[in-house]
């Protein structure tokens, strides 16, 4: 009964509950959005690096090797030559070193040399097919071959750089030999070869039929068996190579030694994407005053409805009261007025700041491959955000529903 009334209520004045609920879903659509966009953020980006200690590449900034190398979302700083790279992918420091070396791209998907372990850090398998056992094979990732329509078996030619009108390669066609499978990671939108593949199409065009087949397996011989076959390779360059450590002091020397003694330089995916969040916090930050100063406003829009059309319903309250409706039934009608009226904006706001999030996963997933889950929910961090808007409420209608407790029947009706 109370929810009835508190619902035709609200709407005895529709231009102001209008205003209030705008208000309300504006800032906690902005809230949400943030809520969501920052935590799915955070965990994409550190779930990519997991397992990668150092990243070697070329010198320039430490950032754009991460970002390009771990993340696929920029540009490389260069390339290194193959041989130097390996005296340190060799090092006693060293777990696991996988080397990496940019290709070309189909349809804007970039193919990318390297080895099994590439898989295994991300702990992905082949879902179909194999893997890649000789020059111009690959695998796709998972989001690739649901994009492309690919499957096991077809043929397709890369286009030059990243660009995806560039140069097409007509003359060696890649085999789809493998469909990994998803991960939610990088690795989902990238197209696997060997790295003897991205030499072969760009510099040896002439042997790439002639070139050893190359093949991976999933143990402890792998790295020489791999040597073995490349060696011929060793005065070719590659991209970067990811470097997970067995002993921690190569995290703190590593760097300055690296470029002070080569043309490499060695960053610290850690260190850089904490760099990131940290600049990415602050905007974060910024945002989220300002949508919770939008809420303050929605609150004082609140309490101002509230308080006027007290004014005009209080005959309405007194008969109420001499219907035999008692003071403490006033006062939580008109809180719930309040709160029914933050409810709906909340309510309407998380359905906003979805919206919102799936334009912006739209655009991130064309520009980066990095897509984020509008339909996620941040349990602790909604949660909070739901019980503020309705704190919000409460107190925005605090003074009308005292001023409703203590309303005054006789005096009311005598001046009716």
């Amino acid at each position: 009964m109370i929810f009835k009334i508190a619902w035709k209520n609200i709407w005895f004045k529709p231009l102001n509950t209008v205003l209030s609920i705008i208000l309300l879903t504006a800032s906690v659509a902005i809230i949400s959005l943030l809520i969501l966009l920052q935590k799915q953020f955070e965990k994409q980006f550190s779930s990519n690096i997991d397992g990668v200690d150092l990243v070697i590449g070329a010198k320039g900034s430490p950032m754009q090797l991460i970002l390009s190398s771990v993340y696929q979302m920029d540009a490389p700083t260069g390339n290194i030559n193959y041989k130097e790279a390996k005296v340190w992918m060799k090092h006693p420091y060293v777990k696991t070193a996988i080397p990496l070396a940019f290709g070309d791209n189909y349809r804007g998907f970039k193919i990318l040399g390297t080895t099994a372990d590439y898989l295994t850090k991300y702990d992905t398998k082949i879902s179909s097919g194999v893997l890649f056992t000789k020059n111009f094979d690959v695998v796709l990732g998972s989001e690739v071959a649901r994009k492309m329509n690919l499957k096991v078996g077809d043929t397709f030619f890369s286009s030059h750089g990243d660009a995806v009108e560039g140069e097409v390669h007509e003359e060696h066609p890649y085999v789809v030999k493998g469909i990994a499978s998803s991960t939610g990671k990088v690795i989902d939108n990238l197209i696997l070869s060997n790295i003897e593949s991205v030499w072969a199409i760009h510099n040896h065009e002439e042997e790439a039929e002639t070139v050893v087949a190359t093949t991976h397996e999933h143990h402890e011989g792998d790295n020489h068996e791999h040597d073995e076959n490349v060696v011929e390779y060793d005065n070719h360059e590659i991209t970067a190579v990811l470097i997970k450590l067995k002993n921690k002091m190569g995290f703190v020397l590593w760097p300055r030694l690296i470029s002070q003694n080569t043309d490499m330089q060695a960053a610290s995916p850690a260190i850089e994407i904490n760099r990131l969040f940290s600049l990415f916090g602050i905007g974060l930050d910024a945002l989220q005053y300002l949508a919770y100063g939008i809420m303050l406003i929605s609150g004082i829009s609140i309490f101002i409805a509230l308080y006027n059309t007290l004014k005009e319903r209080k005959y309405e309250f007194a008969l109420m009261r001499v219907s035999g409706a008692s003071r403490s039934q006033l006062l939580i009608l008109v809180l719930f007025e309040s709160i029914l009226l933050c409810f709906v904006g909340f309510v309407f706001g998380t359905i906003v700041g979805r919206l919102g999030l799936y334009f912006i996963s739209t655009s991130t997933e064309q520009d980066y491959k990095m897509a984020f889950n509008p339909f996620e929910f941040a349990v602790k961090e909604e949660g909070i955000l739901f019980l503020t808007t309705i704190f919000v409420g409460v107190i925005a209608a605090l003074i009308p529903a005292v001023k409703a407790y203590r309303l005054n029947i006789s005096k009311t009706l005598a001046h009716a």
